[in-house]
């Protein structure tokens, strides 16, 4: 078993219910409500999936989870423990492994894919200096083990510039899994790819599940959180509107049901 396979396996023995848990969490901006009274939790070893229009209060909400913004009202809880707001920043979230990959990768474009891995946390020797054959070692072990990079003509001295966008999604969702987070938040990972380049995203996410993590799957794209999320959160004008587990609706009932939630939505705005 791999190191990285002995991080996710102690990550799924833990004990807690929920990942995270916001009660009655509310964000106004003067008298704008972004968020209303939102109750929205993630499992161990679930994929939660995102859903909502631009303006739907969805980064407001992963903002809040990540330590950029402190709420107007409500709670939140990290592995079942109430959380002090005036103590959370982002530096605590990472510090509660909380990691979030972006559509636009920092990844450094004509650094090799190892040196990427290590970014601001390399590993020293005892003199202090960079351990060069460690890190490599590590990242071929993420490569093969975490993100499954096997005969594609990728290797740790690859640099990033040489991958595609599938694959660069791949090498900073591994990154975060390396890295223990309890908890991966991902920025529609798919958007603007090929299909091809999709699968490839999407069986990375599956990874983040089978390694015992948990995953808040952002996406615009139907068919590409319905394929691998264990429960849709629908987010409307800053509330949650409906929680949809796997099964419980077909693709083609899930879209007719986000279509009607815009005509709706037009109506009132209209009225």
């Amino acid at each position: 078993m791999s190191e990285v396979q002995l991080r996710g396996g102690a990550v799924a023995d833990r004990t807690y219910e929920h990942v995270v848990r916001m009660a009655d969490v509310s964000m106004h901006y003067g008298a704008v409500r972004a968020l209303s009274e939102i109750n929205f939790a993630v499992g161990r070893n679930e994929i939660v999936g995102l859903l909502g229009d631009n303006g739907a209060g969805k980064s407001t909400l992963i903002k809040i989870l990540t330590g950029v913004q402190k709420p107007t009202a409500g709670d939140m809880y990290v592995r079942d423990e109430k959380i002090d707001w005036s103590g959370y920043s982002v530096r605590r979230a990472h510090e509660l492994r909380f990691e979030t990959v972006y559509q636009e990768s920092s990844l450094c474009e004509m650094q090799p894919l190892w040196r990427n891995f290590f970014v601001g946390r390399q590993i020293t020797n005892r003199f202090g200096f960079i351990d060069v054959k460690k890190q490599k070692e590590i990242a071929q072990d993420i490569l093969l083990n975490a993100i499954g990079f096997r005969g594609a003509g990728i290797t740790v001295d690859s640099r990033v510039s040489d991958l595609s966008g599938g694959e660069r999604q791949g090498i900073s969702i591994g990154r975060a899994m390396y890295f223990d987070a309890d908890l991966i938040v991902l920025d529609e990972p798919t958007v603007a790819l090929a299909v091809k380049e999709v699968r490839k995203v999407l069986d990375f996410v599956r990874s983040i599940k089978e390694s015992g993590r948990a995953c808040i799957y952002i996406e615009h794209n139907l068919a590409h959180v319905y394929e691998v999320a264990d429960r849709l959160v629908i987010l409307d004008r800053g509330r949650v509107v409906a929680e949809i587990a796997r099964g419980e609706l077909s693709l083609a009932e899930l879209t007719q049901y986000l279509i009607d939630l815009h005509d709706k939505r037009d109506q009132h705005a209209d009225g």
